[in-house]
C-alpha cells in the first residue's frame, strides 16, 4: 500500500472513531466497529478506548507502515441524529460511492450540524422528562405540574452552563441543590400537599444516570474492563454529587421556610402510565436529537420496553421484568438494524432509558445516608443491583437470539 493511500485511510479512521466516541456510542460496539472498519479498508488495527482516552494503532499487511494515534477525548453526549449520518458516511466509503476525501468533507457538515430541534424543544424535552416520570412514580397531578415547572428551571441551569465554565463544573450538585430549595418554598407558601422528594427527583431526572450505569456494566459483561469500570464510577459519582446537591438544597430549604406538614392528594391512576411513556419517549427522541425517518421506531421502543417489563413483572417479579424488558428491546433493535439500515443503539438507548432504575438507587442512597429506613434502603439497592444485571443479561440473551447485522 502507498503511503499517501495509508496516511489518508488512517486520518479516516481515527477521525470516525472521535466522531462516534462524540456521539455516546459504547465502547464495546465502537471497537468492533472501528476493527471492521480498518478491516475493510485492507489495514490491521488495534484500539483502546475509554471514556476519556482513545489509542488507535494501525499499521498494513507487511507492516511497511505503522501508525499510533492517542488522544485524550472528553465523555460523548448521545446524539443519535449525527451518529446515524456518520455511520451511513462509513457505509458509502466501503460501499465505494463516496471517496474519502468526499467523506471527510461530509464529516466536517456533521460535525457542524446545528441541534435540529432548538433550544426550545429541548426546554420542552426537559418539562416533559420531568413530568412524565413523576407519573410513572405514582405521584398526584400537583406532583406532576411542579415536577414539570422545576424541570424547564433545570434546563435554564443547563443554557447557563454554556455560557459558564463554573456552572457547569458544578451543574449537576447546584441543580439539585435549588430544585430542592424552590420545591420546599412551594410546600410553605403555594402548595403544601407536593411530595416534595418526589418532586425533586422528578425535576432532576435527565442527570440520573441509571443508563451510564447500565452500560458500564454491559463493557464489562464484554471484558471490556477499563471502560466499564470508569462509566461505572463515574456514573457513581454523578450519583454522589445529585444527591449532595438534594440533601443540601432540603436542609437550607427547610431552614429558611420551614418543614410544613404534607398533605397527601390522591394519585393519578394506573393508566396514566402509558401517557407517561409517551411523553418520555418524545423528551427522549427531542434530547437525542433522533432523525425523522428513525421517530416512529424510537417512539415505538417505549411502550414495547414498559409493556413488556410489566408483564414479566406480572407474572413473575421485578427482575424477570427487566430481563424481559432488555431482551425485547435487544431484539427491536436488531431487527431495526436490519431494516432501517442504521445503528441500533439509536432505539436501544431510548428503550433502557424506560428500563432502567436509576431513580431507585437514588431513593435507596437516600435512605441509607439519612438514616431513615436502612431496610428499605437495603432492599432498594438490591433491585437495583439484580435490575442492572438483569437488563445486561437481557441484552446478550438478545443478541444470541438474533445476532446483529451491525457492529454498532
Amino acid at each position: 500500500m502507498q503511503s499517501d493511500l495509508f496516511k489518508l485511510r488512517r486520518k479516516f479512521i481515527v477521525r470516525i472513531g472521535k466522531m462516534l466516541h462524540k456521539y455516546g456510542t459504547p465502547v464495546y460496539r465502537l471497537e468492533a466497529h472501528l476493527m471492521e472498519l480498518a478491516h475493510a479498508l485492507e489495514l490491521r488495527s488495534a484500539f483502546i478506548v475509554s471514556p476519556t482516552s482513545m489509542t488507535f494503532v494501525l499499521w498494513t499487511e507487511g507492516h511497511e507502515d505503522e501508525y499510533t494515534h492517542a488522544a485524550r477525548v472528553a465523555p460523548g453526549d448521545l446524539d443519535m441524529g449525527s451518529l446515524s449520518r456518520t455511520d451511513e458516511v462509513v457505509e458509502q466509503v466501503l460501499n465505494k460511492t463516496l471517496s474519502i476525501e468526499e467523506a471527510s468533507l461530509r464529516l466536517d457538515e456533521i460535525d457542524n450540524m446545528p441541534n435540529p430541534y432548538g433550544k426550545v424543544a429541548t426546554g420542552i424535552s426537559y418539562w416533559m422528562a420531568s413530568a412524565a416520570f413523576s407519573m410513572i412514580m405514582v405521584s398526584s397531578v400537583r406532583d406532576v405540574i411542579w415536577a414539570g415547572l422545576l424541570g424547564i428551571v433545570v434546563y435554564v441551569f443547563v443554557l447557563w452552563s454554556g455560557r459558564s465554565k463554573g456552572i457547569t463544573n458544578m451543574l449537576e450538585p447546584l441543580v439539585a441543590m435549588v430544585s430542592a430549595i424552590l420545591a420546599c418554598a412551594i410546600s410553605s407558601y403555594v402548595d403544601p400537599s407536593i411530595d416534595i422528594r418526589k418532586v425533586v427527583l422528578s425535576s432532576i431526572i435527565v442527570f440520573i444516570p441509571g443508563l451510564a450505569l447500565t452500560i458500564g456494566l454491559a463493557e464489562l459483561s464484554e471484558r471490556h474492563l477499563v471502560s466499564g469500570t470508569a462509566k461505572i464510577m463515574d456514573a457513581m459519582m454523578m450519583l454522589f454529587k445529585l444527591y449532595f446537591g438534594a440533601f443540601l438544597g432540603l436542609e437550607i430549604g427547610f431552614w429558611l421556610f420551614g418543614e410544613v406538614p404534607f398533605q397527601p392528594r390522591a394519585v393519578l391512576p394506573a393508566w396514566t402510565a402509558w401517557i407517561a411513556i409517551a411523553a418520555l419517549t418524545t423528551s427522549l427522541i427531542i434530547a437525542f436529537r433522533t432523525r425523522r425517518r428513525h421517530i416512529l421506531w424510537s417512539f415505538a421502543v417505549g411502550f414495547i420496553a414498559f409493556g413488556t417489563s410489566n408483564f414479566g413483572a406480572s407474572y413473575f417479579d421485578y427482575a424477570m421484568g427487566a430481563f424481559l424488558g432488555a431482551f425485547v428491546v435487544g431484539v427491536y433493535g436488531n431487527i431495526f438494524t436490519r431494516v432501517a439500515k442504521a445503528p441500533a443503539v439509536i432505539v436501544g438507548m431510548p428503550g433502557l432509558i424506560v428500563l432502567v432504575p436509576g431513580s431507585k438507587t437514588f431513593i435507596g442512597l437516600n435512605a441509607y445516608i439519612a438514616g431513615s429506613g436502612f431496610d428499605y434502603g437495603d432492599h432498594a439497592m438490591q433491585q437495583s443491583l439484580v435490575i442492572f444485571m438483569s437488563l445486561v443479561a437481557g441484552l446478550i440473551f438478545a443478541n444470541s437470539a438474533l445476532p446483529p447485522r451491525k457492529s454498532l
